[in-house]
């Protein structure tokens, strides 16, 4: 049986991308995406719930999103899912779902940069960022 993974999304950085390179040069930016949904409760109030949506960039998508994009930007971004796990310090294991962008366009200020679809494959997943606890 075939599988999907594929993700899509909308919305605003919560805060400016931060960029790194691994050990072996490759750059990654992640940053935070608050992405917003609209419904109607049963009696008929409006709600808006805001999911945060961790991003990983790779290579010259990772350098882009980095000089472009700050905190409050538009974004779609287009990607796939990826969990990691490790063992923190207190011994606890910890997991960690974010999107792997294949994808971002920027939506506000069009002058701002190119939209970027990076084409390369990603690297292999012990090349991850290092996990940040919080």
């Amino acid at each position: 049986m075939a599988g999907l993974n594929k993700v899509m999304l909308i919305g605003r950085l919560g805060a400016d991308p931060e960029m790194r390179y691994t050990a072996n040069g490759q750059a990654v930016t992640t940053f935070n995406l608050a992405v917003n949904r609209n419904w109607t409760s049963r009696d008929g109030e409006r709600r808006e719930d805001t999911e945060w949506v961790t991003v990983v960039c790779w290579e010259k998508l990772a350098e882009t999103v980095s000089q472009y994009l700050q905190k409050g930007r538009q974004a779609f971004v287009e990607g796939r899912l990826q969990t990691r796990n490790w063992e923190g310090q207190d011994g606890v294991k910890r997991y960690k779902t974010e999107v792997v962008a294949t994808t971002v366009q920027f939506l506000d200020r069009a002058e701002a940069a190119p939209n970027i679809d990076e084409g390369a494959p990603q690297p292999p997943q012990d090349e991850a960022p290092e996990p940040v606890e919080n």
